[in-house]
């Protein structure tokens, strides 16, 4: 199947069969996925935390909205944070980077202010959701974006101390009870003419 038909068929999961779990290997394959993502000037401000356990699932599904269900029964959370401290961030990309890319940053981002500095790095970590969703997709797992969630909960929870909760994605196998498949409820999406433009 091409990755044109994968995306055709991916949609957001609203049912996880509990029963089913992601195999270890596919897990690997997805973390080592996700250390591979793009970001501006390889900047790389997150951190990736999946969780497995019961009894940790079961705390952020307490703090997680309408979406408490879909954190029980699916067979991992991944957890995506973004770097507290704009400085910790400076002194990552002054270790890790080349002299051009940090001269960059110091000249065309960090001017603009913390606001737009934690803007920017919240970016970055987004491309990574598109990544991981577009491989789930491509591995035939089931995957759930979820921004309603009580993010600052969730850093209590898992006390990775400089970093901090934007989203999670929930990974499994959908129930076949999912009111949310397409073959259910067609996936619904502006006419591409409205979206995709040329000039």
């Amino acid at each position: 199947m091409n990755f044109l038909e994968q995306m055709k068929r991916r949609y957001t999961v609203k049912k996880y069969n509990p029963q089913v779990k992601i195999s270890a290997e596919k897990i690997s394959e997805l973390k080592e996925i996700l250390n591979l993502s793009p970001s501006y000037i390889n900047s790389q401000p997150w951190n990736f935390i999946f969780v497995n356990m019961p009894e940790l699932k079961t705390q952020l599904a307490e703090v997680s909205y309408f979406n408490k269900e879909k954190v029980l029964e699916s067979s991992h959370i991944i957890v995506f944070q973004m770097m507290k401290n704009p400085e910790d961030f400076e002194r990552q990309i002054e270790e890790n980077l080349p002299e051009g890319s940090v001269n960059y940053y110091r000249t065309m981002v960090k001017p603009h202010g913390e606001a737009a500095v934690r803007a920017w790095m919240g970016h970055q970590v987004y491309l990574s959701l598109g990544v991981l969703l577009s491989a789930c997709a491509a591995m035939g797992i089931d995957s759930t974006p979820m921004e309603g969630i009580e993010t600052e909960k969730y850093d209590g929870i898992l006390k990775n101390d400089s970093y901090e909760t934007l989203f999670a994605v929930a990974i499994g196998k959908r129930d076949d009870s999912d009111s949310n498949h397409p073959e259910t409820t067609p996936k619904r999406r502006l006419n591409r003419e409205m979206v995709i433009l040329e000039s």
